[in-house]
């Protein structure tokens, strides 16, 4: 029997956040989901089961709502970038969830490393 578009995406999910778990023991883990009209961060610790920091287009301050674009992520990873340095973190790694790293996951990426965040 087949798998669906949804079972596919979350298997390929685990397998992601799975590995980038047994490499990096104790560090904060920055993850990124993508719908068709917004993109969301999170800064989390696995240890303690925390969220440190997050960011989002849903929130109106940023002037992202309902839209999922290049801009919007530039945004939106700068925003956490800001967001992690106030909580004290300076090392995390990417998880980028099933979505391929390319477009807005990348962007996102690359505006957090430019913000200071090591990824």
């Amino acid at each position: 029997m087949a798998n669906s578009k949804r079972q596919l995406f979350i298997k390929r999910r685990m397998r992601v956040r799975n590995k980038l778990r047994r490499a990096n023991r104790g560090r904060m883990r920055l993850s990124v989901h993508r719908s068709n009209k917004n993109i969301m961060v999170q800064l989390i610790d696995d240890v303690n089961g925390v969220t440190v920091a997050s960011a989002s287009t849903l929130e109106k301050d940023l002037g992202f709502v309902g839209k999922n674009n290049l801009e919007a992520a530039t945004k939106v990873g700068t925003v956490i970038a800001e967001r992690a340095k106030k909580a004290g973190v300076e090392e995390a790694y990417f998880d980028r969830g099933g979505f391929l790293f390319h477009g807005k996951v990348k962007a996102l990426a690359e505006a957090a490393r430019e913000g200071g965040l090591k990824i």
